[in-house]
């Protein structure tokens, strides 16, 4: 049930169709998206092809992420932050017509992510070992202003859940995410100036491109941590974005090593989106209690385009197991889980 890619190669053909199909340790696959083909007239193309970065950073006492997204018409450039302790919680975005300024580069593993506007800067550096984020919106919250200079730390050899997936005939989905990343360097928010100490603070990416249906739905939950022997764990579980009978992108991240999961049921309530959450797979390899403590709702309402995004946080417990059999223990690791709707 689940399609392992093991050979590098193009991402399409060049009739347009997808090369291989399933999912891999390591970004094998060129994003050769010019040699998309699913609209007669290829000038209309570049209006349906999605292309984002977005990196998430978890502190013991704050969460912070930022986002650099080209969605054809449009760029979505986002940041948002949460204190854990008070629950407080600050989003602002622009929507940039045309996605002008926004520079996203054509894979993965290298290249920089920019965008420079009037009063927002971010940039997205990667390296060999290292990925580089900077932020810089002095306006941010009324004034408080925003910047991060923070390094997150890849560890050799590390593995990462990547998916290429079709979506009707001619869609597709081609996705890579990186967890558990050792996150270093600083984070300041209005008067406060945050240190990141790599033992306690870990990131995640979320690398997506592809062309999807006008009306769309999925589910995502990610985690990433430390264990009590100082392991990082971490979770990728998602559904409802395209044809999974090839390959489902669940996964659990154990010391930068994928135990790939087959299928997994996110039993939740949609509407009561605080209520627990359950996780289990079809293996009894997975199985997880999400309880939430806040929810993030974004909603972008531009007419024939809408997002509806509600992004839980909280804390995963229970246990999956790893290939060798290992059980591994989950208690209160937090991360999020959520539901987004789209026309787009």
């Amino acid at each position: 049930m689940q399609r392992e890619i093991t050979h590098s190669g193009p991402l399409l053909t060049l009739s347009g169709n997808l090369s291989q199909v399933g999912w891999s340790r390591q970004p094998l696959l060129d994003c050769n998206l010019e040699a998309a083909r699913f609209y007669r007239f290829r000038f209309l193309q570049r209006f349906r092809i999605k292309r984002w970065d977005y990196y998430a950073i978890f502190t013991p006492e704050r969460f912070f992420s930022a986002t650099i997204a080209d969605l054809g018409y449009a760029g979505n450039i986002f940041v948002y932050t949460i204190d854990f302790n008070s629950r407080a919680m600050h989003e602002e975005g622009l929507v940039v017509p045309l996605a002008r300024g926004v520079v996203l580069p054509r894979n993965s593993h290298s290249g920089q992510s920019r965008y420079h506007g009037k009063t927002v800067r971010l940039d997205f550096w990667v390296e060999e070992t290292q990925r580089r984020i900077q932020v810089a919106w002095p306006a941010f919250d009324g004034g408080k202003g925003i910047e991060a200079d923070i390094t997150l730390e890849v560890p050799q050899g590390a593995e990462s859940m990547n998916i290429v997936i079709p979506i009707g005939k001619r869609r597709f989905y081609y996705n890579r995410k990186i967890n558990c990343l050792p996150a270093s360097g600083t984070l300041r928010y209005g008067d406060r100036t945050f240190e990141l100490d790599p033992s306690n603070c870990i990131g995640s990416l979320d690398w997506g491109r592809g062309v999807w249906e006008y009306r769309s739905f999925w589910n995502w939950a990610s985690a990433s941590g430390y264990l009590p022997d100082g392991r990082t764990v971490g979770l990728n579980l998602g559904r409802g974005f395209g044809d999974l009978s090839a390959a489902t992108e669940n996964a659990l991240i154990l010391a930068s090593r994928i135990h790939k999961l087959e299928q997994v049921t996110f039993d939740y309530q949609s509407g009561n989106y605080l209520k627990p959450w359950r996780f289990v797979d079809n293996q009894g390899r997975l199985d997880l209690t999400f309880t939430p403590f806040l929810d993030r709702t974004a909603i972008t309402n531009l007419g024939i385009i809408y997002s509806e995004v509600h992004q839980m946080f909280g804390h995963y417990t229970g246990f999956a197991v790893a290939d060798d059999g290992e059980k591994v223990q989950i208690q209160d690791l937090i991360g999020f889980a959520e539901e987004h709707r789209a026309r787009w």
